[in-house]
C-alpha cells in the first residue's frame, strides 16, 4: 500500500469500517477507540489505516494525491465481505470525501471535518475552504462538529444526503473546557455514538442492544 499500513479487527458481519486518521494524530485515539468499541459490538470489521508519514515517522502529511491513494489501496485490500463505509478525522475526512464516490462506499462520517481553516494567507485572504470536496462526496455523509471548532461549521444539506451533527463545548478534537460543565471525554463519547448509529443505519447493522454491550465490555 505504498508504505501505509493496514490493521484489521475481523467482525461477525458482513460489513467494515476503515478508519482514516488526522494529520497529527494516528489510528489509535480515544474517539477511534470508542468508535470501534461500539462498531465491534454490532458485528462490524473495523479496519485502521496508518497514512505512509506517519509510518515512516514523519510529521508533515503526504501530498493529498497520495494519501487518496493510499486509502484507495486499502480500501481495494479489503476486499469482500461488502458494505462498506468510511471514518475520517479532520484530514481523514477531506480524503474520505475524495475517494467516497470512485470507491463505491456506503456513506462517511466526517469527525471535525475542517471547512474552513482560520487564519489568513500571506496576502491577507482567507484560506482556502474545502467545501467542495464535502459537497463532492456523493454518498450520504455525517459530519459530527464541535459548536467551538476553530475549523467552522459545515451545514446539512437534504439534496446531497449530508447531516451535521454539532457536539455542545467540543473543539475541533471534541475537548471541552472545565467551564462547560461536561466530564472529561464525555464529547468523544457522543461523537462515537452517533457517529456509529449512523454508520451501522447506512451498512444495514443492527445496533448493539444493551445486554450485548454490557456483554462485550465484562471481557
Amino acid at each position: 500500500m505504498d508504505g501505509g499500513r493496514l490493521r484489521v479487527v475481523p467482525g461477525t458481519g458482513a460489513s467494515t469500517v476503515l478508519f482514516l486518521h488526522g494529520a497529527g494524530s494516528g489510528g489509535d485515539t480515544p474517539l477511534f477507540d470508542a468508535l470501534a468499541a461500539l462498531l465491534g459490538v454490532a458485528g462490524v470489521r473495523v479496519a485502521r489505516l496508518e497514512m505512509p508519514y506517519r509510518v515512516a515517522g514523519r510529521r508533515a502529511p503526504d501530498r493529498p494525491a497520495r494519501l487518496d491513494a493510499v486509502a484507495t489501496a486499502a480500501i481495494e485490500a479489503l476486499g469482500a465481505p461488502r458494505p462498506l463505509a468510511l471514518a475520517g478525522v479532520s484530514m481523514g475526512s477531506r480524503v474520505a470525501m475524495r475517494v467516497a464516490a470512485r470507491t463505491g462506499v456506503r456513506a462517511v462520517l466526517a469527525l471535525g471535518f475542517p471547512l474552513q481553516p482560520p487564519g489568513t494567507t500571506a496576502a491577507g485572504q482567507p484560506k482556502p475552504s474545502r467545501q467542495g470536496e464535502l459537497d463532492g462526496a456523493g454518498v450520504p455523509v455525517l459530519v459530527v462538529q464541535g459548536d467551538r471548532d476553530s475549523f467552522g461549521r459545515p451545514a446539512p444539506d437534504p439534496v446531497l444526503d449530508r447531516q451535521v451533527h454539532l457536539v455542545v463545548g467540543g473543539d475541533h478534537s471534541f475537548r471541552t473546557r472545565v467551564r462547560d460543565g461536561r466530564p472529561a471525554g464525555d464529547a468523544v463519547a457522543q461523537a462515537a455514538r452517533v457517529g456509529a448509529a449512523f454508520l451501522l443505519e447506512r451498512l444495514g447493522s443492527p445496533a448493539p442492544t444493551r445486554e450485548s454491550a454490557a456483554g462485550r465490555s465484562a471481557l
